[in-house]
């Protein structure tokens, strides 16, 4: 055992298979606790372990049911103030409500912020999450962020897969610096579609910047939400003489219309990892080639890192 039991990890329920896979990682136990629902249908949640005076991180994504899943670990996180933690870290692998972070229209929340407060408010002192859509969103956290991102198990797969030809196309103009990162990691060329946005649901890939005829196609984002914005793309690069199709992305939100999307686009396979579980619709759906990848391992060395005061940010070296 690596660690003496001054360190515990502990799972809500919505990545129960990755916190496993963490503690295991880690060669640890998965903390002891027992999550219960009263007839009226609130959550009760007890720990059954000592962690008076402990170093504690709670695993849980905040991912569908968002709400749900939210206050579950605003009661884990409140549980373990009471029970004299010594410190405690919420691991948010997927961070719901991170894309309301801005007033875009008169009398909208900034809900981002609310999500933040309420993580702090129930006793959070630190929290470490994967790919929050926007960096600047951890300055909504008064508390210590770790900000870890996906890109570094999603290029380090393909880059395993050794794609020829390779051309890294950004699905919109917003996502042109982190294509160009994946495309300087991959050593392929770079194009950008120009998309117009027909409504909150319907996304139309208009026009391509760069060269994509003859080409293998890489398009990485750090969400695939409803999937219009990458199968609209992916249609387009496939209409102007694309060869074969990979889409990347760390969060598998797949809501709305995004499974039977992806299985009438030209996409040869997606990844996503696994800070969002596949639900049992996606699973069944076998002829779609989705690709699960797992962040356990870094966010089993960021847990280990932080636990003994270490750099985090020397992680991304050793991807």
């Amino acid at each position: 055992m690596l660690f003496n039991d001054n360190l515990k990890i502990f799972s809500g329920s919505s990545n129960a298979s990755l916190a496993s896979a963490v503690c295991s990682y880690l060669e640890i136990p998965l903390g002891g606790s027992k999550i219960d629902r009263f007839p009226d249908g609130e959550k009760a949640i007890r720990v059954e372990d000592d962690v008076r005076g402990r170093d504690c991180f709670v695993i849980q994504s905040t991912c569908i049911p968002v709400d749900e899943h939210l206050m579950e670990l605003l009661i884990y996180l409140d549980c373990l103030r009471r029970a004299s933690a010594r410190r405690i870290t919420a691991v948010i692998p997927y961070f719901g409500y991170a894309r309301q972070d801005r007033k875009d229209e008169g009398r909208v929340p900034i809900t981002a912020k609310l999500v933040a407060n309420l993580i702090t408010t129930a006793g959070a002192d630190r929290v470490l999450a994967i790919d929050l859509h926007a960096a600047q969103l951890q300055g909504f956290f008064d508390i210590p962020v770790d900000h870890l991102t996906g890109e570094l198990v999603l290029s380090k797969y393909f880059r395993d897969k050794k794609i020829g030809n390779l051309t890294v196309v950004s699905p919109d103009v917003g996502n042109m610096k982190l294509a160009s990162r994946y495309a300087s990691r991959l050593g392929g060329e770079l194009a950008i579609v120009h998309k117009k946005r027909k409504s909150g649901r319907e996304v139309e890939a208009q026009e391509i910047i760069g060269e994509v005829k003859g080409r293998n196609i890489l398009m990485c984002d750090d969400i695939i939400a409803t999937a219009g914005t990458v199968c609209s793309a992916a249609k387009l690069v496939k209409e102007r003489g694309a060869g074969k199709i990979y889409v990347g992305a760390t969060h598998g939100v797949l809501a709305g219309e995004a499974l039977e999307r992806i299985a009438e686009a030209p996409i040869d396979e997606v990844a996503v990892t696994d800070t969002i579980p596949l639900t049992d619709e996606t699973k069944a759906k076998g002829t779609l080639n989705i690709k699960v990848l797992t962040v356990s391992v870094m966010l089993g060395e960021a847990i280990k890192r932080i636990h003994r005061d270490q750099s985090v940010s020397s992680l991304f070296n050793h991807f």
